[in-house]
């Protein structure tokens, strides 16, 4: 019962509170393909991530930043596409990978990760994504703030 009064009262808070503009984090990989990643930096942003969007720009996607380290977990309620999933430390360096996790449309969805490694920063793109940046375990991801 909880749960679906905190889903409701952000939802109401999405129409009633004054919107920003999202930030965008370039991530620049060392192939030198860059992300233009929507940083999650509203509770709406980090409870839905991608939830109920039909698609994401070319070379996009949604960057996590945690308050601290940790074995993250990630989930795919209610994604309308299959995504690429990236586990970043405090260093930036790539500590876990996943390709092509499926969206889940009901209940029980399944958890992704945690990562064998502790990761501040959690990232999802598009699936294919990570073949096409060539992005590999211990890799240093550059982040940069589109101004």
């Amino acid at each position: 019962m909880m749960v679906l009064l905190a889903i409701l009262l952000m939802s109401v808070s999405m129409f009633v509170v004054e919107r920003k503009e999202s930030s965008i984090i370039v991530v620049r990989f060392p192939s030198g393909i860059e992300l233009e990643a929507e940083v999650a930096d509203t509770p709406e942003k980090q409870l839905f991530g991608l939830a109920f969007r039909e698609e994401l720009p070319p070379n996009g996607g949604m960057l996590y930043i945690f308050d601290e380290n940790g074995l993250h977990r990630v989930r795919t309620k209610e994604y309308r596409f299959p995504i690429d999933i990236l586990w970043v430390d405090e260093s930036h360096h790539v500590v876990h990978m996943l390709e092509h996790v499926e969206p889940c449309a009901k209940d029980p969805c399944p958890s992704y990760g945690p990562p064998p490694e502790s990761a501040r920063y959690v990232i999802q793109a598009e699936s294919g994504f990570l073949k096409k940046s060539g992005a590999m375990k211990n890799d240093e991801l550059k982040y940069s703030l589109r101004m």
